[in-house]
């Protein structure tokens, strides 16, 4: 079991970290879906990782929107540049991305965003043949969905458990935040 918190900016980055969070979850200045979050700047991310790790807390970061064709490339740099800082995954939505950063970096982790919507065992199962190696559930599933998505897979499953939510269906943020 992991305790794993979100940080919108670097004062509830350190708030999770001395509250006891497992690992931590941020984004970058660009290709975070966290458009409204003050986000963290290259410094700010590589600052936040050494200080996680010297308390061996993960961190993970968010490569969650979907990318124009133009993007790809740069954000794969991007990527590039925080596995460098010691980054200990990514949690993606664009299944591109995917495919490019399992083509550079095989072996690294790669978690699937509850923007891609899972719901079910067939979709964990899609994923994790093309390099997925932690699914984030749809908010919307119930108890017993997870159960038994978590019965049906040996790969880690992670849910939301309390925070903001998305209305309808997971991903459709913006949305939600109009209501």
């Amino acid at each position: 079991m992991e305790l794993l918190a979100p940080s919108g900016n670097i004062e509830t980055f350190y708030t999770a970290l001395n509250s006891g969070a497992d690992a931590i979850y941020i984004g970058g200045k660009a290709f975070s879906a966290r458009a409204y979050a003050s986000n963290f700047s290259d410094e700010e991310v590589k600052e936040c990782i050494k200080e996680a790790h010297l308390r061996n807390v993960k961190v993970y970061i968010t490569v969650n929107t979907l990318l124009f064709e133009d993007e790809l490339e740069v954000c794969l740099n991007q990527c590039k540049k925080y596995i460098e800082y010691g980054v200990d995954a990514f949690i993606v939505q664009d299944l591109g991305l995917v495919s490019l950063l399992r083509r550079a970096f095989p072996d690294f982790p790669l978690h699937a965003s509850t923007q891609l919507n899972v719901h079910n065992i067939d979709e964990a199962n899609k994923l994790k043949k093309i390099g997925i190696t932690r699914v984030v559930l749809a908010r919307e599933c119930s108890m017993e969905q997870i159960r038994n998505i978590c019965h049906q897979t040996e790969m880690p499953i992670e849910a939301f458990v309390h925070g903001a939510m998305c209305i309808s269906y997971s991903g459709r943020c913006l949305l939600s935040n109009y209501f």
